[in-house]
């Protein structure tokens, strides 16, 4: 069975979502400062 040009267009899936990816990521450094912070506390220079 093949498709039209339409029903291919109409295809959603599978795509790679950006945002998604750079949310994490940022989820991901944060957690590291965090836990970077709590283990190894380093004072301001002031």
């Amino acid at each position: 069975m093949e498709l039209s040009k339409n029903e291919l267009v109409d295809i959603t899936g599978g795509a790679f979502k950006y945002g998604i990816a750079i949310g994490i990521g940022a989820v991901i450094t944060f957690l590291i400062g965090v836990i970077d912070g709590y283990l190894r506390p380093l004072k301001c220079n002031s």
